[in-house]
């Protein structure tokens, strides 16, 4: 899958762009979120024992604006399954604490409520995430946090092996290679879309979504989400047969969170709202903490979703 995804980023860039140009944007689009979704492999440990080898595998910075240490930092961190869709522990909460979404000027709440909608999180989603990711990695590079900034000098030579062979091999300009990259971000968002939701219990906040088609390949079964988050080190590829084999069982721990395709994500939530912005169940923090919280630069302002993941 690794070697296919290359192949097919190698191609879409060059041979297929000279041939057709939008065909040539398709398929590096496609190649882009694939290589997401492997670096999403990579980070829980695949495909092999030694996960320097595993990293090394993901180097290149094909996603441009992510960087993968940034990816799995955060990533592991949202694995805290007791804290999914906590406004300020989750790294990939698109909750709000009520009481900032009461402080918001209007106009950024509409922002915030066009991207609760399916659309509206595939269109604008991709720059809401990477200027929060951006703006709150400054904050913590200038406050010196010196694995933030060793992620991001990691991404610069990561990105400049992909400016090294889009200048050597002459072919997709690199205005178009940003487009893509915005494009693949757009299709990863359909999965985090509703991956998890406010209950009660953490048991019952991720999805199942029963579908076995092109995005649920582009997605590597990620979509079999609470099956994955029961089974972190489980390889994507043996997550089907571990759904089906105890279906009954998922889907009592995760309370019934099904969707039984992504054709019914995108009827129920094209245009509509699945969630609101603020998180209805959030119970606040005594006052102390809401202070260490900000005197310590841990507060996000509007969100801490900023990876793909």
């Amino acid at each position: 899958m690794m070697a296919a995804t290359y192949a097919l980023w190698g191609v879409g860039t060059t041979v297929v762009w000279e041939a057709s140009a939008l065909l040539g944007l398709v398929l590096t689009t496609l190649a882009i979120a694939q290589f997401s979704s492997l670096q999403h492999e990579v980070l829980h440990g695949h495909p092999f024992a030694d996960q320097r080898l595993n990293e090394a595998l993901v180097f290149p910075g094909l996603t441009l604006v992510v960087p993968y240490n940034r990816f799995r930092d955060l990533h592991l961190a949202h694995h805290h399954d007791p804290s999914l869709t906590d406004p300020y522990d989750d790294p990939e909460s698109n909750f709000l604490d009520p009481a900032k979404w009461a402080d918001m000027a209007p106009w950024v709440r509409r922002i915030y409520m066009m991207n609760n909608t399916l659309l509206g999180r595939m269109v604008i989603g991709p720059a809401l995430s990477v200027w929060v990711l951006m703006r709150d990695d400054l904050a913590a590079i200038c406050r010196g946090d010196r694995a933030v900034r060793r992620a991001w000098v990691l991404q610069v030579f990561g990105v400049a092996l992909v400016l090294a062979w889009l200048g050597i091999a002459g072919g997709m300009p690199f205005q178009v290679y940003v487009l893509a990259a915005y494009l693949a971000f757009g299709l990863l968002k359909i999965r985090t879309f509703l991956e998890h939701r406010a209950h009660e219990s953490f048991r019952g906040r991720t999805v199942i979504i029963e579908d076995r088609g092109p995005l649920s390949l582009l997605f590597l079964n990620n979509n079999f989400h609470a099956v994955h988050h029961m089974h972190p080190t489980t390889p994507w590829y043996d997550l089907p047969a571990k759904y089906a084999a105890n279906r009954a069982h998922y889907l009592r721990r995760n309370d019934g969170y099904l969707y039984r395709s992504y054709a019914e994500v995108f009827r129920d939530h094209f245009l509509t709202a699945k969630d609101p912005v603020p998180h209805p169940l959030w119970t606040p923090p005594d006052w102390a903490d809401q202070t260490n919280r900000r005197n310590e630069g841990t507060e996000p302002e509007l969100s801490k979703n900023g990876t793909p993941g």
